[in-house]
C-alpha cells in the first residue's frame, strides 16, 4: 500500500470513483440517519483493505461522520435511527450500526442496550464488527 501524500491521493481517487454507485445504492440519502438534501461522502470501514472496495464503504452525511470520528461529540438522540440501519440490506451499514450501538450501550443508554439485545448479525458480519476493536 502506498503511504504518505501520494498514497492518500490514490485512495481518495479510488473512493471518488465509487460515488456514482454509492449515490445509486443510497438513493442520495445518508445510509445511517437517512438524511437527504445534504452533502454525502464515502466512509470506509476499518480495518482498511490495501485497495478500497465499495463493499467496505458506506455513504454518510457530515453530521454522522463527525460523530463517528469523535465519540465525545456523539449525540445519542441522533443515533435512534440505528434501529433501521441495523437491518439494512447493506452489510457495511449493518456493521457500522452494530459498532455504534455498542459504543452507545457502553455509555449506559438503555435504548441502545435494548437494540443490541435484539440485534442479529450473521457470524461473518459480527466478526467484521469486532475487528475494529
Amino acid at each position: 500500500m502506498a503511504t504518505g501524500y501520494q498514497g492518500k491521493f490514490h485512495r481518495q481517487n479510488i473512493l471518488s470513483r465509487f460515488s456514482k454507485d454509492l449515490v445509486r445504492r443510497s438513493r442520495s440519502h445518508c445510509e445511517l440517519c437517512d438524511a437527504c438534501g445534504v452533502r454525502l461522502e464515502p466512509f470506509e470501514l476499518a480495518p482498511l483493505p490495501e485497495e478500497p472496495r465499495i463493499d467496505q464503504c458506506i455513504y454518510i452525511c457530515d453530521g454522522c461522520r463527525k460523530q463517528i470520528a469523535d465519540p465525545v461529540k456523539m449525540l445519542p438522540s441522533h443515533w435512534r435511527c440505528l434501529n433501521h440501519s441495523l437491518y439494512s440490506e447493506i452489510p457495511a451499514v449493518q456493521v457500522v450500526a452494530f459498532r455504534l450501538l455498542r459504543r452507545l450501550a457502553k455509555g449506559n443508554h438503555r435504548w441502545a442496550q435494548d437494540l443490541l439485545e435484539h440485534a442479529y448479525l450473521e457470524a461473518d458480519l459480527e466478526a467484521w464488527a469486532n475487528e475494529a476493536e
